[in-house]
């Protein structure tokens, strides 16, 4: 299943709505999610679970990334 993860670079701020980032990751559910990139320190907002439909729609925006 593929995943949506908003998040702000820096943890130890308090979250701004324009900074903030998003990219994909693959996953059984999110508490794999939040194992898979605890170590990256990021100020982790939402975690959304995406489908077929709405990947294909962002795999079209220039800013779509997809984090091993």
């Amino acid at each position: 299943m593929m995943f949506k993860v908003f998040y702000q670079e820096v943890a130890d701020e308090p979250p701004v709505r324009e900074r903030t980032k998003t990219f994909f990751i693959e996953a059984e559910s999110e508490r794999e999610v939040r194992a898979k990139i605890r170590e990256y320190g990021y100020n982790i907002e939402y975690i959304q679970p995406i489908n077929d439909v709405f990947l294909e729609f962002e795999k079209q925006s220039e800013n779509f990334k997809v984090v091993e």
